[in-house]
């Protein structure tokens, strides 16, 4: 897909002079950064956003922030052009963990999901099953948690986040742990849920730099400044985005093994290595 075939459509999610401090101690620093709607002509096209950073930069602050669980200390974080800051639930959260309630089976815990937005019993049993269909696991709904594969699990996690949420999900570490050929797979269900929904947006925050690369259209590297004698300044900001659509690295099969997608790898590593 070349670089010159797509278009910008409108912002769908905005961080906006973010900061955040913990007893005088910042945190994060004028974190800003958006995410628009990516129009390719002739083609559904959701939007993925690989953030990456050293361990203990905020990522996992600026994460909470922008899922509405926890509020800055000033600016904010909007959706969809509004100017009301994100609340809790308006962007699905897929944990690590893949939390289920494990006393109740897979369609038990897709519908109580489903239920919150259709309030007919019988279209939320109708999506909870076109879903499951979708993710190829329409076989197992009668069984429990404790019954799935791990990669099972994650699927039945990102649907319960799509049915309660608007097309904005949250994935904390979705590489970690994985071997080769579940990765994969994963990056291919991170690709397959993000282009069901023109305006659906995936933030994947990771440490694996390769796989955020392989599925992601846009990088954000998360760090903090230096001063003149290269200390660092307290407090954390997305300090280079990088827009993996202008460089042709996105949306080709087979992608990993080209040279200037390896060399590009490379590239937000040496970046990645120097925060």
């Amino acid at each position: 897909m070349a670089a010159s075939s797509y278009t910008l459509g409108k912002t769908l999610l905005r961080i906006e002079n973010v900061s955040l401090e913990y007893d005088g101690r910042p945190i994060l620093k004028n974190v800003n950064a958006e995410v628009k709607d990516i129009i390719v002509p002739g083609k559904v096209t959701g939007q993925v956003v690989g953030f990456l950073g050293p361990s203990g930069c905020g990522k996992t602050s600026l994460f909470r922030i922008i899922a509405g669980l926890d509020k800055p200390t000033s600016g904010r974080v909007t959706l969809n052009g509004d100017t009301r800051p994100v609340t809790a639930g308006e962007v699905g959260v897929v944990a690590q963990s893949y939390p289920l309630f494990e006393h109740r089976t897979i369609l038990s815990n897709l519908l109580l999901a489903a239920r919150q937005k259709e309030k007919d019993a019988k279209t939320a049993h109708e999506k909870v099953m076109a879903y499951l269909k979708e993710f190829e696991i329409a076989d197992k709904f009668n069984l429990y948690p404790a019954q799935l594969s791990g990669g099972q699990r994650q699927r039945c996690a990102i649907i319960q986040q799509i049915l309660c949420s608007d097309h904005f999900l949250l994935m904390d570490e979705p590489f970690s742990g994985l071997d080769l050929l579940m990765l994969e797979k994963t990056c291919e269900l991170i690709a397959k849920v993000a282009c069901m929904d023109e305006l659906n947006t995936i933030i994947v925050v990771t440490h694996d730099v390769t796989a955020a690369c392989s599925v992601a259209d846009h990088i954000w590297l998360m760090g903090r400044d230096t001063d003149a004698e290269g200390n660092k300044i307290p407090g954390s900001r997305i300090v280079k985005e990088y827009n993996l659509i202008d460089r042709d690295l996105c949306w080709h099969p087979g992608i990993l093994t080209k040279p200037a997608f390896m060399d590009f790898v490379r590239e937000v590593k040496e970046d990645f290595r120097r925060l």
